[in-house]
């Protein structure tokens, strides 16, 4: 797999991978392609990748899911969201929240539990305005019409996780802050030992996001924690890759693709997004 580092890129210049400037090294996905799993290294070791289902891929839509993580020196922000298929346009939820959020960890050096909550609340306007904009195919049959006109006065909807880690340049400890509402998977490894029971225990696949009502099944979960000079390994990844639930040990960069391509039943069942940090 391949592996970039700083100065991999120009100043400005895109790759298929990510892009870095003066430094600053940037991963949005692309919901209408998949993202090869791919390795990045700077202040944090990183592994990325996407991919879409099967089914969506045949038909040639975007992908529900959404992830982007942000370096920049010894901060790290990063966010993934899963839109709800049975909500309109789950993809535009994802996309517009996972960018929302990504760009208020990017410029909030102190997040709070008060300050998300305030957010997603605030964000409802922009994100109904921007939906309302978005019409239903005129060429659909009407009942369709009517289908999708109906989902749309109940909003989009969308699963996510973010957070903020802050490695420590002194005597002083790291610090590691997350937020999410949903089922999308958090595993945490400290000094090789997995402690995800934290996460575990509250993700839940009836709370998420609503570009109608803000939060929805309750306020965010929210994990604060100051580190030590440890061995931390953060892993996220949507249902997707939901074979990965059951494995404890390290997985090799080839045994991620293998998933994400799903050969073996002939394309993945669900949208597959996965972030893994280490420092």
């Amino acid at each position: 797999m391949k592996t970039m580092r700083l100065a991999a890129l120009p100043a400005g210049e895109k790759g298929s991978q990510g892009k870095q400037r003066r430094g600053i090294f940037r991963y949005v996905s692309a919901q209408t392609g998949e993202q090869p799993l791919t390795r990045y290294q700077g202040a944090f070791k990183c592994r990325y990748g996407y991919g879409r289902a099967a089914e969506t891929v045949h038909q040639g839509d975007s992908g529900q899911d959404f992830a982007a993580v942000r370096m920049d020196g010894n901060v790290c922000t990063f966010v993934m969201c899963d839109g709800v298929g049975m909500s309109y346009l789950g993809d535009f939820a994802a996309r517009f929240l996972g960018n929302a959020l990504l760009e208020w960890l990017e410029t909030t050096p102190n997040p709070t539990a008060e300050a998300v909550e305030h957010l997603l609340q605030e964000l409802t306007v922009p994100a109904s305005e921007q939906l309302k904009k978005i019409q239903p195919l005129d060429n659909s049959p009407l009942l369709l019409r009517e289908v999708l006109m109906e989902k749309r006065s109940r909003g989009s909807q969308a699963m996510y996780v973010c957070g903020r880690i802050e490695l420590s340049r002194g005597l002083g400890k790291s610090r590691m802050w997350m937020a999410w509402q949903g089922d999308s998977r958090i595993r945490l490894w400290r000094n090789g030992h997995e402690q995800s029971g934290a996460f575990q225990n509250h993700c839940r696949t009836n709370e998420r996001w609503s570009t109608l009502e803000g939060p929805v099944g309750g306020k965010p979960h929210i994990y604060e924690a100051k580190l030590s000079n440890e061995q931390i390994r953060l892993q996220l990844y949507t249902d997707g890759l939901n074979d990965l639930d059951a494995v404890q040990a390290y997985i090799p960069d080839e045994h991620i693709q293998v998933l994400l391509d799903a050969t073996h039943t002939g394309g993945l069942e669900d949208d597959a997004a996965f972030i893994e940090l280490e420092w």
